[in-house]
């Protein structure tokens, strides 16, 4: 068997683990076309603030010329694929990738891709790649892809602990053998497919199925402020039944939720289907800061006050606690529409990285000595629940905005 060299393009939240495990067993190269973050990577310095120095090896190589990954013989892709401002697929990132690799490939080589892209999309690049390689598919190449599930933050659910679907189409067992390698290096337990479509189409619904949920938390709670009924109270009843699946309502953001919706309707539109389901979760998710808004100007307008002359403390930045990444955060998109309409709106989330922190004036603590007319909790957290018992006190009790009711049994 030729020795495996294998290389992960995009070293962001799904590549630098993937690079960071396989390298422990076989020299790695990873490429990215950021020269700041490559610069930054060298230096064992992950900016996503997801792993310490100390967990980078000598077995890694990092660099954004194509020229140092032309050696290699097992690509992993791992770009982002977002979604455009109307919703559909972004997929610039990932043609861009594989438009680079058709300049390096070679026979014998195997392609993977691990981003976001709905069923069917491997077979397009690999008729991409005859087409511009003159090399033949499960001959000359072979492709497959394995669903990213990295959970940013999570200590628990990590890449070597999850379970790892792998998909690839070719009964040769040379490379069969390499791809269950490189794999089992990433992960304890892998679940094959010779099935890539129902593995990319498997990938889209585990995060659609959870958009879903949450939207329907979401949707119970607007329901029970409206009807001024205790939303804790009728979890706290329903989940009694055995049957129950207990989910908490919340803005939904990061790379997944709101994204891999979208791209699975857009095939099943392609298609004449009307995937009304799966974006209903997106309709009402994506509506949730306007219930944010309008329960601070509520809030506010009960204190004969206006977003614009109030002082405002936001807590919880991130899309998620506890971590720095920022992608389509509403948490954000609230912050950043404050600071446009009020004179003095503050934030804290210790977790941000420091460009954004700057850029925003985020804060790392919180001034216990500001008189703010609002405090609002946008994330459950331990941390943003220490912040909480300590700003709920008499002075700032009744100051404080929890519309997700994530602290309400915290109350003094």
């Amino acid at each position: 068997m030729n020795k495996i060299k294998p290389c992960i393009i995009g070293l962001g939240y799904v590549g630098l683990p993937l690079i960071l495990n396989i390298s422990k067993n076989l020299k790695t190269f990873g490429f990215d076309i950021n020269k700041k973050r490559i610069s930054n990577l060298k230096k064992k310095i992950d900016t996503n603030k997801e792993f310490l120095p100390s967990e980078f090896n000598k077995s890694l190589n990092f660099t954004s010329n194509l020229k140092e990954i032309r050696n290699c013989n097992f690509y992993i892709i791992c770009v982002p694929t977002p979604v455009l401002k109307n919703k559909k697929p972004d997929l610039n990132n990932l043609t861009s990738a594989i438009n680079m690799i058709s300049k390096i490939l070679k026979k014998n080589d195997i392609v993977f891709i691990e981003s976001t892209i709905y069923p069917g999309l491997t077979e397009k690049y690999r008729d991409l790649l005859e087409k511009k390689t003159r090399l033949k598919y499960n001959k000359d190449f072979f492709m497959g892809y394995s669903p990213e599930r990295v959970n940013p933050g999570d200590k628990i659910y990590t890449l070597k602990n999850i379970n790892k679907i792998v998909s690839i189409d070719t009964n040769k067992k040379s490379i069969l053998s390499k791809v269950l390698k490189v794999y089992k290096i990433v992960s304890k337990k892998i679940i094959f497919s010779k099935e890539i479509k129902s593995a990319e189409t498997a990938k889209v619904i585990e995060n659609i199925q959870r958009d879903l949920n949450i939207a329907l938390m979401n949707e119970i709670l607007l329901i029970c402020k409206k009807l001024k009924i205790n939303f804790k109270e009728v979890v706290r009843l329903a989940e009694t039944k055995w049957n129950f699946l207990k989910f908490n309502p919340g803005l939904v953001g990061g790379h997944c939720l709101p994204v891999d919706p979208y791209y699975l309707s857009s095939i099943a539109e392609k298609n004449k289907i009307k995937a009304s389901v799966t974006l209903s979760g997106r309709k009402v998710n994506d509506k949730m800061s306007n219930f944010i808004i309008e329960q601070l100007k509520n809030f506010l307008k009960s204190k004969n006050k206006t977003i614009k002359s109030s002082r405002i403390l936001l807590i919880g930045l991130s899309y998620k606690p506890g971590i720095a990444d920022m992608r389509n955060s509403i948490n954000f998109k609230i912050y950043k529409f404050l600071l446009k309409n009020s004179l003095n709106v503050k934030a804290f989330d210790p977790f941000v990285e420091n460009e954004i922190r700057i850029k925003y004036g985020i804060l790392k603590k919180i001034d216990q000595k500001n008189n703010y007319d609002a405090i609002l909790f946008l994330s459950k957290y331990k941390k943003f629940e220490e912040e909480f018992n300590k700003l709920n006190t008499k002075k700032n009790g009744f100051k404080i905005i929890d519309p997700f009711e994530y602290y309400k049994s915290s109350t003094k």
